[in-house]
């Protein structure tokens, strides 16, 4: 709870700082044995769990550039929902400086993964169940909206 309210309020002070970027990201999922699977990448910088994200993309609808990401970052490859499930807000480092970002999260249903992809040398992938997940993402938001995923048949 205390870590949920440090967020919010840094997340507020730094955009006081600056404007917020909008970002589109993906939770990757898969229905395995009746239950969902989600697939988490570490981060490049910190080698967190999260879950694939990144600009928006010029001539691509938001969802469309979020799924994008997947296949850069993750090397996975699916059907996109539309509609986001929720937004999530985060603080951005670049050298000394900060920027706040909020990122739409959309599902993406993996109907292929590949052996090999661009990211693969920078990042690690693993797939858990929504349980394992709350516990290894660094951000409970981010759990929170991979938990919307629970009734996906």
């Amino acid at each position: 709870m205390f870590q949920r309210l440090a967020t919010s309020l840094r997340f507020r002070f730094v955009a006081r700082q600056s404007a917020i970027e909008r970002q589109a990201g993906v939770i990757p999922y898969a229905v395995v044995d009746g239950k969902v699977a989600v697939l988490l990448i570490t981060s490049r910088r910190t080698g967190r769990w999260i879950f694939p994200k990144g600009g928006l993309m010029e001539g691509l609808d938001p969802h469309d550039a979020a799924a994008q990401e997947a296949l850069e970052e993750a090397g996975v490859e699916g059907i996109v929902g539309a509609e986001p499930l929720g937004a999530w807000r985060t603080i951005k480092r670049r050298g000394v400086r900060v920027k706040p970002i909020e990122v739409d999260m959309y599902p993406l249903r993996v109907t292929h993964q590949h052996e090999t992809w661009e990211e693969q040398t920078q990042r690690r992938r693993h797939w858990a169940g929504l349980r394992e997940a709350r516990k290894l993402l660094y951000d409970p938001y981010l759990a929170d909206i991979a938990l919307k995923l629970k009734d996906e048949k």
